[in-house]
């Protein structure tokens, strides 16, 4: 049971706050619409009774399903290594972090971070390079193993070490080993409300051991990744360019501490430098079929006509020697495949709210908009046209994000820079369905780095632009606080 402040006036009304954060300078959370239960627009869907990220579009045609649901099997479809009878899903590898796409998205979610120190880093990932600039890539790869740590190989001895009689099996010197086993020491503080309310934080330090070909570059940048939902972004990628442009203030005109900025990256389709606005430091650009392309080659070692190399450096030799599964296209995956995973990724619907107009929710609305979160996390948007796409043309979406780059502080900074992303900078990730996380898969790994097991763990590691946000919310009433979490939690 919650009891509404009585400093909260309706926020159907659209009234302020009084007393609770004075001085922030940030209006009243606007008049309550009714299309805020529908965070896709026509294209929300009830995620009920069996509480999943992979359902399809609400409004998608019905003569599209079969091939969304041929692009879900093949994002669920477990790969395997070449040469096999099954040339439609081997060449697995030969480095990797996962046989299927879905592995790493589970239910559509996020994926997990271990809790043991145990227990090896598998789904999640160690990005690394080493400082410099690089026009296509983003960054400079460190030279024996790129920009990512597989943990994964194709070799016999690896897939068996778990086995209990052959826990003691050593790597074959003909096989492709491995780049490295990754283990997580999670690190705890505690942090104290002025209330003296206490809450343990926690952030995770990645033990990188087994390094199969040799020491890492002495300066190499490490960037520990969770991997993000990804419901939306057929509706994300259709937000207008000119929307995002108009909430970024890299110069801070208006005094706000609010900078975002548009990071600009490579297009590997038009071969251009273009606006960023996926993956964790907008690396990626709005194009879902470079963003699907990218994670088959980098993740599941599958290649692509997008990219059709071998996740493997010129050090790696016995890497390139291996077998592939190049079909008559010369890759993996043929362009008619990839296209159906990429649509399948576009058509995932939105989850409805269920609980968006109770007093505890629309309460914790005003809390949330007096604390300036809407700063950063703006709410609404209206989707472009799209011939492609008719069904998701014109939405009205309430995501909760600029989609731009803000510096979060030293506390979040991974200190790995990605095109014109710095690094302590981070994209503003969606909020839609953030409070479905545990019922969707059973993970509770918020931020880029899985550290948070909470929203309020989340809000209280944000820094830099967003630290007088936090402030604000640090020094709310422990009820207060809980109105604000709980409508993020709605959403």
């Amino acid at each position: 049971m919650y009891i509404i402040p009585k400093s909260v006036t309706s926020a159907a009304t659209g009234s302020c706050l009084l007393l609770i954060v004075s001085g922030c300078g940030n209006s009243a959370a606007p008049t309550l619409s009714s299309s805020e239960s529908l965070p896709g627009g026509e294209a929300s869907v009830s995620i009920q009774p069996f509480a999943s990220f992979q359902l399809p579009a609400e409004n998608l045609p019905q003569a599209q399903h079969p091939d969304f649901h041929a692009g879900k099997a093949l994002a669920h479809q477990p790969w395997v290594r070449a040469p096999t009878i099954t040339t439609a899903r081997d060449g697995l590898g030969p480095l990797y972090n996962a046989r299927t796409c879905l592995f790493c998205h589970i239910n559509g979610g996020r994926s997990q971070m271990p809790e043991s120190p145990d227990r090896e880093l598998i789904g999640p990932f160690v990005r690394i390079s080493i400082p410099g600039k690089d026009k296509i890539q983003g960054v400079v790869p460190e030279p024996v193993y790129g920009d990512q740590l597989h943990t994964q190989s194709v070799a016999l001895s690896h897939q068996l070490r778990q086995v209990s009689q052959l826990k003691k099996v050593s790597l074959k010197a003909e096989e492709v080993k491995p780049e490295a086993y990754i283990y997580i020491d999670w690190q705890h503080s505690t942090f104290t409300y002025p209330d003296q309310t206490q809450v343990n934080l926690r952030w995770p330090k990645p033990r990188i051991t087994k390094l199969a070909y040799g020491e890492l570059n002495a300066d190499t940048m490490f960037s520990l990744r969770n991997s993000p939902p990804i419901h939306g972004t057929g509706l994300l990628e259709l937000i207008p360019q000119t929307a995002i442009d108009k909430l970024a203030d890299p110069q801070d005109s208006n005094g706000d501490g609010i900078s975002g900025r548009v990071n600009h990256v490579w297009d590997f389709e038009q071969a251009r430098t273009v606006p960023g606005r996926f993956g964790l430091k907008a690396n990626r650009a709005n194009n879902l079929r470079i963003v699907t392309a990218a994670a088959f080659t980098g993740d599941v070692g599958i290649t692509n006509p997008l990219f059709p190399q071998q996740p493997c450096t010129e050090a790696q030799t016995r890497c390139l020697k291996t077998a592939n599964g190049n079909g008559e296209e010369g890759v993996e995956i043929p362009d008619n495949l990839l296209s159906l995973v990429t649509d399948f990724l576009r058509n995932l619907g939105v989850p409805k709210r269920s609980n968006w107009n109770s007093e505890p929710v629309l309460a914790g609305r005003e809390l949330f908009y007096q604390s300036g979160c809407q700063q950063c996390h703006h709410p609404d948007y209206t989707t472009a046209e799209s011939c492609q796409l008719p069904h998701l043309s014109k939405q009205k979406i309430w995501p909760y994000t600029d989609l731009l780059l803000h510096d979060m502080g030293p506390d979040l900074a991974d200190g790995r820079p990605d095109y014109q992303a710095s690094g302590s900078e981070w994209r503003t990730p969606p909020l839609w369905g953030v409070g479905l996380r545990e019922a969707v898969n059973g993970s509770n790994n918020l931020l880029h780095d899985g550290r948070a097991r909470t929203v309020e763990e989340a809000i209280l590691w944000h820094g830099g632009e967003a630290k007088q946000v936090r402030r604000h919310f640090v020094n709310l009433k422990a009820d207060q606080r809980q109105l604000l979490i709980e409508f993020v939690k709605s959403l």
